[in-house]
């Protein structure tokens, strides 16, 4: 019999800058439906960590919309925002090794002298800062607050992903030095994200393709913070039944208007049938599902290279992305 120390934990971490949309809530079916197919725990995590664009209305309207569609956790939330004196700590650490550095480039300049990263929406860091003397860097502190950034070593991190397979990046080329806490004073997500992962337990991530290249990083800072590794299942692109991308300007989309057209079963039943899950889309429970998981379903369904790769959603009853005359049984 499995012990509750090897049961698999998953979790889900939105950050609540606006409501929560299909994509969304696909990422926390996936987790919670693969976890919970092994035995596993699910967690809840809230990435208010910016709390300027994070109001609390929003992370309450996140749960709320989470229970209305039969997700359960095993702990309660963790919020991020609580969270500061945790990361600083870390933050400390690093610093007292030498691995933190004061950065004054501003956004305007890195897009000036940086390339930006393929697939991601960083920029690779030159090291404009990296080597600034201490009188120089006295004088910059009187004209403004820099960022922390970590040094990055000469040397390429690799990890197997569920979906995309075999992932690499060499950290100086394909990120150069990141921003851990920044000019502002709040915390990034690298830092934020890997530990509450170790410090809660996660052994699989699961979240969206546009985080894949992030990943690389956050093995490194792992290994700094003494981290196990989790296994990582970074998830297609959503798309509708056209092909056309679901973006949160489509408001036609959006949960707070499907949930007045469709029934939460209704629309997690065109969720599995974009994964290949069901064959057709039908109402379905979460519960429902847990049996019929698998990523290898995943992978079959996906459209495209792993790395590029799309999820179609079938036509929704009402809604622009259905071509005319299709609805939802």
């Amino acid at each position: 019999m499995t012990s509750a120390s090897d049961r698999p934990v998953g979790r889900f971490a939105p950050s609540p800058s606006g409501e929560m949309h299909l994509g969304n809530l696909l990422c926390a079916m996936l987790s919670y439906l693969s976890v919970r197919s092994q035995g596993g725990r699910f967690l809840l995590r809230i990435e208010d960590v910016d709390l300027p664009r994070c109001p609390a209305h929003r992370s309450r309207q996140c749960i709320d919309d989470l229970k209305r569609f039969g997700f359960r956790w095993d702990e309660p939330p963790l919020w991020q925002s609580e969270r500061t004196a945790f990361y600083q700590r870390l933050l400390d650490g690093l610093t007292m090794r030498g691995l933190i550095y004061p950065c004054f480039c501003t956004r305007a300049q890195l897009q000036r002298e940086a390339a930006p990263n393929e697939g991601d929406t960083q920029w690779i860091y030159p090291g404009t800062c990296r080597s600034l003397r201490p009188a120089e860097v006295s004088r910059l502190l009187r004209l403004r607050r820099p960022a922390l950034r970590l040094r990055v070593p000469e040397r390429v991190y690799s990890f197997r992903d569920l979906l995309c397979g075999e992932v690499s990046e060499e950290l100086q080329r394909g990120c150069g030095d990141f921003v851990l806490r920044r000019s502002d004073g709040l915390f990034g997500y690298q830092l934020a994200a890997v530990a509450d992962d170790a410090a809660s337990g996660v052994t699989e991530v699961v979240r969206g393709r546009d985080i894949l290249t992030a990943t690389p990083r956050q093995l490194y800072l792992q290994e700094l913070l003494g981290c196990p590794r989790p296994v990582y299942a970074h998830i297609p692109l959503l798309v509708d039944a056209g092909g056309r991308r679901l973006a949160k300007r489509d408001r036609d989309i959006g949960l707070s208007v499907l949930v007045r057209r469709c029934s939460p079963e209704e629309i997690l039943g065109l969720l599995a049938a974009a994964c290949g899950l069901l064959e057709e889309a039908r109402p379905v429970t979460l519960e429902q599902l847990i049996p019929l998981f698998s990523w290898e379903k995943v992978r079959r369904r996906t459209e495209g290279p792993p790395e590029r790769g799309v999820l179609r959603l079938p036509p929704i009853a009402g809604s622009g992305s259905a071509p005319q005359g299709k609805e939802l049984p």
